[in-house]
């Protein structure tokens, strides 16, 4: 089985299919743990947050604070992962998640200034992500979520619109384009 992963913050549309692309499970499942905030540095500790109703928190009170959101992420995500590994019939090989920049800062510093803080929390999910595929043994693979639709129906040709359509019709909704993402990234890094 082959996981592709469409993410956002604090959620995430999971799609798994067969090797010949058969959609065999799909589901949203929630990567944070209730009562969290789902996007620390850019709505908490970001140079432009809106939600912000007291000072900001300096470096280490926000690095802080993200080091308790990563943790809760690891814990909820790491449990949705294995409730769905449980339910398929067939061991998951690989995850396909979004692919973030080699050189994205890693200090909370830079991270929390344009234009890294409107990123920052959307890459902190696919580091966790791609590091709880690699301890449960699979393969991890990164797509580009603008051209990856286009790469799996160039990749299909003629069967484009039944894979990335298809199942709309086969599973019922929602089939959206998260779920299409999903699919295609699971094509297009096979």
């Amino acid at each position: 089985m082959r996981l592709g992963i469409a993410h956002h913050l604090g959620w995430a549309v999971i799609v798994t299919a067969s090797a010949d692309h058969k959609v065999v499970d799909r589901r949203r499942i929630e990567l944070i743990e209730p009562g969290m905030p789902a996007a620390p540095i850019h709505h908490v500790g970001g140079a432009h947050s809106l939600h912000r109703l007291a000072d900001p928190l300096d470096d280490d009170a926000l690095a802080a604070l993200v080091a308790d959101v990563r943790t809760s992420v690891i814990r909820a995500s790491s449990a949705r992962l294995d409730e769905l590994a449980a339910a398929l019939p067939e061991p998951i090989v690989s995850m396909s998640l979004r692919a973030w920049p080699a050189d994205f800062p890693v200090d909370i510093a830079v991270q929390r200034r344009v234009p890294y803080e409107s990123r920052a929390d959307s890459v902190m999910y696919c580091h966790v992500l791609s590091e709880l595929a690699r301890e449960r043994g699979w393969r991890v693979h990164f797509f580009n979520f603008k051209s990856v639709e286009d790469e799996a129906a160039s990749t299909l040709g003629e069967r484009a619109d039944d894979v990335l359509y298809g199942p709309r019709a086969t599973l019922g909704p929602p089939w959206s384009k998260d779920h299409r993402m999903a699919l295609a990234a699971i094509i297009v890094t096979a």
